[in-house]
């Protein structure tokens, strides 16, 4: 894993900038740096390296191809490019003269055999990628299938800029770092800031399964061109499902060879690895077949908590147990925890309110010191089903699209007349003689949750809802910075998929993405440590598309067909229990610990460098919070992590 940073100013480059920009993200790359230019045309590219593959000067970074034609930044790794030196070998018909026996050096072979966009489509893998044709003189930008490795890009000035994380881009002269109000309504709603847009104007993030070419043209024109698409999940998504096996036995079995097989190809390592492991079905799945795959035990890491609300750490435990991996327990305080929160503004770089990034940020960190890559469990709920609304959703609309509107309200209502901590006293209560696959943690919020959707007038705005860490942003903000959209307006409607379909679409072109994978990215990346995701594989999310629905979801419970696959190899009693996730207890550290930390970043001149926020709705819903008159701790830390961020980067407001 690396991080990459570049320009185009057609000016004599300035190395010593593309350095700076470099040096600003040395937790992506300790190990090495190295920086390129092109002075007749302006150009420099810059690299810091986490040596993970060849460990020799031999993988030096940016590197040129042996013709000369390309050179390029590569952040990431490309699971399958021992494959593709095989298939150059029989393209070319001789033996390649490799100088090592890194990815990057093999990527531009393939560069020069097949072309770019060919090659990415060949490549398995995550990935950000910077390459200058010398010969076009073009600048080309391309981005992994699932965005699993960040890409901003934008002008400066006159100058085309690009980088792994903002903090980077900062460094170049001239940069302003304007916010970008226009963002700040679908942040408030889910808690990043998602989408092609980033919080500054002017930069842009590369969409997955995009490639941006810039030309010496579009320079002189100081324009830049549309990104591509080479790769679309829905595309795959629509044609796996015209590809289906006959067998559903058969269907399984390739679920499981594609994932044996990509577990093996993202083993490989050339420094000491090991994996996440939570206990629950999908780091379970991953550590299996990674140990089944293994001559030696596999290391393997849980984080406990000394709040038991929050710890997994036992049931992690059982699973290495049964499994015989090297098992290490990193056992993290609260107080670790809270001196995490005010490092997020620097890790992220844009606010960022998924308040699991504090277990992320402890596990990757505590892990660091062990090892350099961990396998990780990430992607199984979206591709195989596993969240709560894929069950929940079709039988809760089913029934309130046959029900008057009003009632619908007055229902609403009803359940709201318990509060929160009322109903998760009821459910504590329920869970001695419910059987476990009832027990729902935060049973109160997810109540309030229902009743904030029962008026929604299509199962698309009702997914929204439940999506949503904030169904009102609107009330949070200053009138002219609300769009007025509904939120159904902002997914698209996709033809040919079921209900739950369409759901598991959105959440991994969304939720994944703009959530799930940039949490992981950075949180990672702090420590110097390299994550990787067998789920995210090309070939496993086909073979997970080729599953009819109801092998992902039945009788009221996700991932069937993972769960068939991990009983192969460990007890089901080991496994069934309530999906726990990683959560810290935010209401209560806002009442309590971090009570005077809110306070400051919830003044009035706080708020006042965000203008777009409305600050008596903002100071009357910390108030309810603190009187105990609503559960209000997710939208609070929307705009807590928003004020911070404002305080720690000083955007300019225009």
């Amino acid at each position: 894993m690396c991080g990459i940073a570049g320009f185009w100013a057609l000016g004599r480059p300035d190395e010593l900038v593309a350095r700076r920009m470099a040096d600003a993200i040395v937790h992506r790359g300790p190990d090495d740096s190295g920086v390129w230019s092109e002075p007749e045309m302006g150009l420099a590219l810059a690299h810091r390296r986490l040596s993970i593959l060849d460990l020799s000067p031999a993988g030096h970074q940016p590197m040129a191809s042996e013709c000369g034609r390309y050179v390029i930044v590569f952040n990431g790794e490309v699971y399958n490019h021992l494959e593709l030196r095989k298939r150059l070998h029989l393209a070319s018909g001789v033996d390649i003269p490799w100088r090592g026996h890194s990815d990057t050096e093999t990527l531009l072979y393939a560069f020069r055999e097949w072309g770019i966009e060919s090659v990415l489509r060949l490549a398995s893998g995550m990935f950000a990628i910077a390459v200058w044709d010398r010969e076009e003189q073009c600048l080309t930008l391309a981005r992994d299938r699932f965005g699993e490795k960040p890409l901003y890009y934008g002008w400066v000035g006159g100058a085309f800029v690009f980088a792994s994380e903002l903090k980077a881009l900062k460094q170049y002269p001239g940069f302003r770092g304007e916010l970008e109000s226009g963002v700040l309504e679908r942040y408030l709603r889910f808690g990043c800031v998602g989408g092609e847009q980033s919080i500054f104007k002017g930069v842009s993030k590369l969409l997955p399964g995009s490639l941006l070419r810039v030309s010496l043209a579009d320079m002189k024109a100081g324009k830049c061109p549309q990104p591509a698409t080479w790769w679309s999940a829905v595309d795959v998504a629509r044609s796996a499902r015209q590809s289906a096996p006959e067998s559903r036995e058969q269907a399984l079995n390739n679920v499981e060879g594609a994932l044996s097989a990509s577990v093996q190809r993202q083993m490989a390592a050339d420094v000491p690895l090991g994996a996440f492991l939570s206990g629950g079905v999908d780091s379970s799945l991953i550590v299996a077949l990674m140990q089944g795959q293994s001559t030696r035990k596999i290391r393997t890491f849980s984080v406990g908590f000394d709040d038991p609300r929050y710890d997994e750490s036992e049931h992690a435990a059982a699973v290495a147990a049964h499994l015989g991996t090297e098992h290490t327990t990193l056992r993290a305080t609260s107080q670790m925890a809270l001196d995490v929160i005010p490092k997020l503004p620097d890790l992220y770089d844009e606010p960022f309110a998924d308040s699991s990034q504090i277990p992320t940020f402890l596990i990757s960190s505590l892990t660091r010191q062990h090892v350099t890559v961990a396998l990780s469990g990430d992607a199984g709920d979206e591709l195989f089903g596993g969240y709560n609304r894929y069950v929940w959703v079709p039988r809760v609309w089913g029934k309130l699209a046959r029900m008057p509107k009003p009632l619908r309200q007055a229902l609403a209502r009803m359940l709201k007349s318990v509060t929160p901590s009322g109903y998760d006293r009821l459910m504590g209560v329920g869970s001695r003689i419910l059987p476990s696959r009832l027990h729902i943690r935060t049973f109160g919020e997810k109540l309030y949750k229902l009743a904030d959707v029962l008026a929604c007038t299509s199962d698309r705005a009702l997914y929204g809802g439940l999506a949503s860490m904030n169904r009102h942003p609107e009330d949070l903000l200053e009138s002219e910075y609300c769009s007025g959209k509904p939120v159904e307006q902002l997914y698209p409607a996709l033809a040919g998929f079921d209900q739950v379909e369409w759901m598991m679409l959105m959440d991994t072109l969304n939720f994944m993405v703009d959530d799930v994978l940039v949490k992981v990215d950075r949180a990672s990346m702090a420590s110097s440590l390299e994550v990787r995701a067998p789920f995210l594989d090309p070939d496993v999310y086909a073979a997970a598309w080729q599953l009819p629905l109801d092998m992902r979801v039945r009788n009221g419970e996700g991932k069937w067909a993972l769960r068939q696959i991990l009983y192969r190899h460990v007890p089901r009693e080991l496994i069934e229990r309530p999906k726990m996730g990683f959560a810290v207890p935010l209401d209560d550290w806002l009442r309590g610990p971090l009570r005077e930390w809110a306070e400051d970043l919830l003044s009035a001149s706080s708020l006042a460098m965000v203008p777009a926020l409305n600050p008596r709705a903002v100071q009357a819903m910390w108030r309810n919070h603190l009187q105990g008159k609503g559960h209000f701790a997710q939208q609070l830390w929307t705009v807590l992590q928003l004020s911070a961020w404002a305080k720690r980067w000083q955007p300019s407001v225009g």
